[in-house]
């Protein structure tokens, strides 16, 4: 049975946050609008939503926090997922360069890299300690390893570090192993500094070879002289809205019908079987486009 949801949009990917926790301060972080009251799920629990997101056709998981390798059982939750479902995980990559290999091993398929900045004092400034180095490491970890493409996060902020983006083009040009990804600043908190993403997808297309629209998200990916970059842009996105594929589960156990919404949540907490399919469906339910 594949999901499906009223606006026939199909759920073929989970989200999943293994912890709320995380060894950075970023000003901007929302953690996508969980408010965690009771400890994240366990391994257990984690593996029985995945069979039962495999039986529903839901064919790839990204972990997912916080800050998902500060759980001592990352590698066990890895190794949980079902076989044809492929895995994924979000890191600062602070952490990566001792877990890359492991990870790979227990059958991670790739990573994304949050980092907002090639400069030690920018990056300070943006994620409360110096950890820069740490990260680049990181990076070159997943690349020897193979826990590829390897796709770097860079939320986009005006006045601190939208200077950056040729640095960043520079950085990945050459490398097919290497994806940049610009990110629209979300309204979850006080940081108000938000970029100029029309003003820099504008740009991006004038000076591309190759424009490619993404079949998964319908966004465009912009090919320059051998640097692949995307734009992602959920706020007053009608297209983000209508191709969105995705089921999210915040640490404590609640799916998550909608990104941009924290009043439609399905708490699956202690639940398994028919109980836990059933409310697998509920969740589906409840979605709908934030932006129409």
């Amino acid at each position: 049975m594949t999901l499906r949801d009223s606006f026939s949009r199909p759920i073929s990917n989970l989200r999943l946050s293994l912890t709320p926790k995380c060894n950075l301060s970023c000003i901007y972080c929302h953690r996508e609008g969980e408010n965690a009251s009771e400890g994240p799920l366990s391994a257990a629990e984690i593996a029985e939503v995945l069979r039962v997101a495999a039986g529903f056709g839901i064919r790839s998981v990204k972990f997912t926090g916080g800050e998902p390798l500060l759980r001592p059982d990352l590698i066990e939750i890895v190794k949980s997922v079902p076989a044809g479902m492929e895995s994924s995980l979000t890191t600062n990559g602070t952490l990566l360069a001792g877990l890359a290999a492991d990870l790979k091993q227990a059958g991670l398929r790739r990573v994304n890299v949050s980092i907002d900045s090639l400069d030690p004092a920018t990056y300070r400034k943006i994620a409360g300690t110096d950890r820069l180095s740490d990260v680049l490491e990181g990076i070159d970890a997943a690349l020897a390893t193979g826990l590829t493409p390897v796709k770097l996060n860079m939320v986009v902020l005006k006045g601190i570090n939208d200077h950056e983006v040729d640095d960043f083009l520079k950085y990945v040009r050459g490398n097919r192993d290497l994806v940049l990804q610009l990110i629209e600043l979300m309204n979850f908190n006080d940081c108000d500094h938000h970029g100029d993403l029309n003003g820099l997808e504008t740009s991006l297309a004038s000076r591309s070879k190759q424009i490619i629209t993404r079949r998964m998200h319908h966004r465009k990916k912009y090919c320059l002289d051998g640097a692949e970059v995307e734009v992602v842009r959920p706020l007053h996105n009608t297209e983000f809205c209508a191709f969105c594929n995705r089921l999210r589960l915040t640490s404590d156990g609640k799916l998550k019908p909608c990104l941009l919404r924290t009043d439609n949540h399905v708490d699956i907490r202690g639940k398994s079987g028919k109980e836990l399919e059933d409310l697998f469906i509920e969740a589906v339910r409840r979605r709908e486009p934030f932006y129409t």
